[in-house]
């Protein structure tokens, strides 16, 4: 919703101030386009591995739905954990093994249809959940283990951001070869009247104002919102990790959640009472 509004400003900005005073027909130039379009997304390709040109485009979807994690998603994420602790509270680790085994089968999991949309994150949960059945009692070494697994998934999300950030940066530079092309291309026209060097010098000039205009009013903006949407991703796990080193380190359920809630931000933290209430209503199992 935000990037299709922040679209709508920067070209009503742009054009808005232009159009009095200039025709919108010279700024209609395909070549330049093709010039400056085709070689930043070759460069992109030379620069960048098949797993990050990939994820850019899987990425785009990212970009349109705006960042996913607000305080109804961490309610209800820290409505589950909370489930997860009192089931194993009340009967052992041993319980929660065929939850983790099949979380899409699972009552705990598929309670929280909203969690369960993050593919990564139930795999991440379901692995320390598994280990800490499988006897893991060192939570310095859990915690070292988890802060290894973060990293290691915000270095990917951020290969893609750094690579959309990147091809921005090189838009101003491609849109200057059309610039020169173009003049190039006039200096053919020397003797040619001023209203005709006057058409090809502005055709030349478009792709300079190209170059720029895709490089900060668009593509750059994507890169930084991708940035973004990696810094939340990696706030949404940390969340997790605080719950279950708490829970690790033998805090009761509630306490635990407590120990996760204060992780978050404060403009998506839900409150002690609303965690409360949510939890009073979380299914039982």
């Amino acid at each position: 919703m935000f990037f299709i509004i922040g679209v709508v400003v920067v070209i009503g900005s742009v054009l808005g101030g232009y159009l009095p005073h200039g025709s919108f027909a010279v700024l209609i130039q395909p070549l330049e386009v093709v010039i400056i379009c085709g070689s930043a997304f070759g460069a992109f390709i030379i620069s960048n591995p098949k797993t990050v040109i990939f994820g850019v485009f899987k990425s785009i979807g990212k970009i349109l739905k705006g960042q996913p994690y607000n305080k109804a998603t961490y309610e209800e994420l820290l409505t589950l954990q909370y489930t997860i602790f009192k089931l194993a509270k009340a009967k052992g680790m041993l319980a929660l093994e065929a939850h983790i085994e099949d979380p899409e089968k699972s009552s705990i999991f598929t309670a929280f249809p909203g969690f369960m949309k993050n593919h990564h994150a139930v795999e991440f949960v379901c692995d320390y959940l598994r280990l800490m059945t499988m006897g893991t009692e060192n939570s310095h070494e859990m915690e070292a283990l988890m802060d290894e697994d973060i990293e290691t998934h915000h270095h990917e999300q951020h290969a893609v951001s750094a690579a959309v950030t990147t091809a921005g940066d090189g838009l101003p530079a491609f849109g200057i070869v059309a610039a020169v092309l173009g003049v190039i291309i006039t200096m053919q026209y020397i003797s040619e009247p001023p209203e005709v060097l006057g058409g090809k010098i502005a055709a030349a000039l478009v792709g300079t104002f190209l170059g720029i205009f895709l490089a900060y009013g668009f593509v750059g903006p994507m890169g930084k919102s991708l940035e973004a949407y990696a810094e939340a991703e990696t706030k949404y796990y940390q969340c997790i990790k605080a719950g279950l080193l708490a829970y690790m380190n033998g805090y009761a359920p509630a306490v635990a959640v407590e120990f996760a809630r204060k992780t978050l931000y404060s403009h998506e933290r839900p409150s002690f009472k609303e965690v409360e209430d949510a939890v009073e209503s979380a299914p039982k199992v």
